[in-house]
């Protein structure tokens, strides 16, 4: 499968389809959109929202969550806030997410079928890693969304002028709702 991009990507060099992705790296909208990796969302979420390229910055990781205080996805923030000018923040979890109802024990017992060995997680234990909390699902994803939300609003670096909201997205239809009127999972 990596071959057959590679190829796509020649071609689409040669016939110069990269111009009408064109823009700068300061978002037109001066909005950071943090949200989950699935696949369902790679072309409706823009799509839905009516983003071009260029308008938004959009930071995606498993369940849109917000897991350490300074981890990559604050890290990646605060980039966005300082040096590229965004004054808002979207989080938006989704529908049927993957995550959600995931639990460290089912995760660990996956890694051991793929060969990863058990002294190995047991020295990562040792070292500090609490999987059960860095492979935690989420039961209700707009009470996760939620959390993310707080944990930004009040983290001490970013400002206060930074205004955070929280979304759920329908991964059949696109429909954005806020956390209060979703009714679902």
């Amino acid at each position: 499968m990596i071959e057959d991009i590679l190829e796509y990507n020649k071609v689409f060099v040669k016939n110069k389809m990269y111009e009408q992705y064109k823009t700068s790296k300061y978002p037109d909208k001066k909005i950071a959109i943090l949200t989950c990796m699935d696949t369902r969302l790679t072309e409706l979420l823009p799509a839905a929202l009516g983003l071009k390229n260029g308008d938004v910055k959009i930071i995606k990781n498993a369940g849109g969550v917000t897991s350490h205080l300074f981890g990559s996805v604050v890290r990646s923030l605060l980039i966005a806030i300082y040096e590229l000018g965004i004054e808002e923040i979207m989080v938006i979890g989704h529908t049927d997410c993957g995550v959600g109802h995931m639990d460290s024990d089912s995760m660990i017992r996956h890694m051991i079928d793929r060969g990863i060995e058990e002294d190995k997680i047991n020295f990562i234990r040792h070292c500090g890693i609490d999987f059960d909390s860095w492979l935690a699902g989420f039961d209700c994803v707009s009470d996760s969304v939620n959390e993310t939300v707080e944990l930004l609003s009040t983290h001490p670096l970013i400002p206060d002028d930074i205004k955070i909201f929280g979304y759920v997205m329908n991964t059949d239809t696109g429909e954005l709702m806020t956390t209060e009127e979703f009714k679902g999972e």
